[in-house]
């Protein structure tokens, strides 16, 4: 081998050795980063994009209103709206995963009675409530053995139940503050749809000055309602 072919030979062999120019190293993390931009996009397009925004639920329901009584009187008397059908409207405002701000309106349209020991009661005028409310409610998701999507919660809140009561000629309102807890469970049906179970109780007293201008005191009571509904959320 001649001194130019060893020459050439050596030369050949420092240039395989080097490190890469700066330009070919650009050039080299570029490709690089390229590639994974791309995989991450394919990626991100392939997975199911998350959640956003605020949820909402509206849940249209009627059920049964179990009063509790206005006021009792001597020998077990006592006066009360009998039990009633109500109606009403709840919307719920997701602020966290399990927690919502929900706003509640609910109408019942009853008979006033007096209640007499042994002999039952008797109706002594008309008395349609509404009721209107807001509070919190908490959520505990879960899923059964067979699949179904189950999800209890509970509920509290404050609000008020107007009467306006009619007996005859005589026709008078009275409001009073309720506080109120609830539970129940919502069954899903669908993707956006379920059956809501629910029993809440109004716990307040009828207003006796407000309805008839006389210093007396109601008895406080617990006013059951039992309801059932559709979920709907968006």
């Amino acid at each position: 081998m001649s001194s130019l072919e060893m020459l050439l030979e050596h030369r050949a062999a420092r240039r395989s050795l080097q490190p890469l120019s700066p330009m070919r190293a650009s050039s080299f993390a570029a490709g690089v980063i390229a590639l994974f931009g791309a995989t991450s996009l394919a990626s991100a397009q392939a997975s199911p994009p998350s959640a956003s925004g605020t949820a909402f639920e509206l849940t249209p329901y009627a059920g049964y209103m179990i009063f509790g009584d206005f006021l009792k009187g001597p020998l077990g008397t006592n006066i009360s709206n009998a039990p009633s059908p109500i109606y009403g409207v709840q919307l719920g405002m997701k602020l966290y995963p399990n927690i919502s701000l929900i706003g509640n309106i609910g109408y019942s349209n009853a008979n006033v009675t007096v209640g007499v020991p042994f002999l039952g009661g008797y109706s002594i005028a008309q008395s349609s409530t509404l009721l209107y409310d807001g509070g919190l409610q908490l959520d505990l998701p879960m899923t059964t053995a067979s699949g179904f999507r189950l999800k209890p919660f509970a509920q509290v809140g404050a609000g008020a139940m107007r009467y306006n009561i009619n007996a005859s000629i005589l026709n008078t309102n009275a409001t009073n503050f309720a506080a109120n807890i609830g539970a129940g469970a919502d069954l899903g049906l669908g993707q956006s749809i379920g059956l809501r179970l629910m029993a809440k109780d109004y716990i307040g007293k009828f207003n006796f000055r407000d309805a008839t201008q006389l210093d007396i005191q109601g008895q406080t009571a617990n006013n059951w309602a039992l309801s059932a509904g559709l979920r709907f959320d968006f």
